[in-house]
């Protein structure tokens, strides 16, 4: 049985104390003990966070890391040993705002995966196509080729260790969201994907959904046999609506 996990990117959003408040108003939320729930702060907000969940069952991440795994000269770049070593337990890998804006190619991406796994962080690996993408019969082919660049490259045992995140890009801050049935489709073809290399690493892969997912929305969305909770972002930024979203994954 995989165990749902419910993760807010917070994005370039936050201070020192509207986060302190945000994680405040979380823990004082009913949240369920069977699901894993993370949040993933901006960089400088990472000890901020922690002081405040230090006693609670909320983890960590980070939203991104260095291509390389050691301490060396990369300015402004953060290593995953270093984000190992401040508490992070989770690193998002291949966000499409970061393939988008920082132009990250599937190679960057692959050598981000291998950093963090080495240092001993899960890497939740984001995939997803766009609109045109999608209206061209191509999503299936373009998260295949993204989940490809890691899969191929570095054997499929790697997944045991890791999350996917399926994130229409169509669907990210926009309002839209795919339907239930759209997200299953794409997650259960993901793991018939997978399953071709191993059907052990396949069944026990959490494939979360991100993509406008809500309180109004998620218990459906995570009625769904292939999706195992969610990546949240805007509605991970007000803490009864995350704290719904948790509630509803733990359903």
């Amino acid at each position: 049985m995989r165990r749902p996990l419910v993760a807010g990117n917070w994005k370039m959003h936050g201070t020192c104390a509207s986060i302190k408040q945000l994680l405040n108003e979380l823990s004082a939320e009913t949240l369920p003990n069977t699901i894993d729930i993370a949040v993933f702060p901006g960089l400088i907000h990472l000890q901020t966070a922690f002081a405040q969940v230090s006693d609670s069952v909320i983890a960590v991440g980070s939203q991104d890391c260095a291509v390389q795994l050691e301490e060396g000269a990369m300015t402004g770049e953060t290593s995953a040993l270093q984000l190992k070593d401040i508490g992070c337990s989770l690193v998002l890998v291949g966000h499409s705002e970061r393939r988008q804006l920082q132009e990250e190619s599937d190679r960057v991406i692959c050598r981000k995966f291998i950093a963090a796994q080495a240092a001993g962080l899960t890497p939740v690996l984001c995939v997803g196509e766009s609109l045109a993408e999608r209206e061209a019969g191509q999503a299936l082919a373009t998260v295949q080729q993204q989940i490809d660049a890691v899969l191929v490259e570095l054997g499929v045992e790697v997944l045991s260790q890791a999350v996917i995140a399926y994130e229409p890009i169509w669907a990210i801050g926009t309002g839209l969201t795919a339907t239930p049935e759209q997200a299953q489709d794409i997650h259960a073809q993901i793991r018939a994907h997978i399953a071709t290399y191993s059907a052990s690493v396949a069944q026990e892969l959490r494939i979360v959904y991100g993509g406008s997912v809500k309180a109004a929305n998620a218990a459906e969305l995570f009625a769904q046999a292939d999706i195992d909770g969610g990546l949240v972002g805007g509605a991970s930024l007000n803490a009864k609506e995350f704290g719904a979203i948790c509630r509803a994954a733990g359903n």
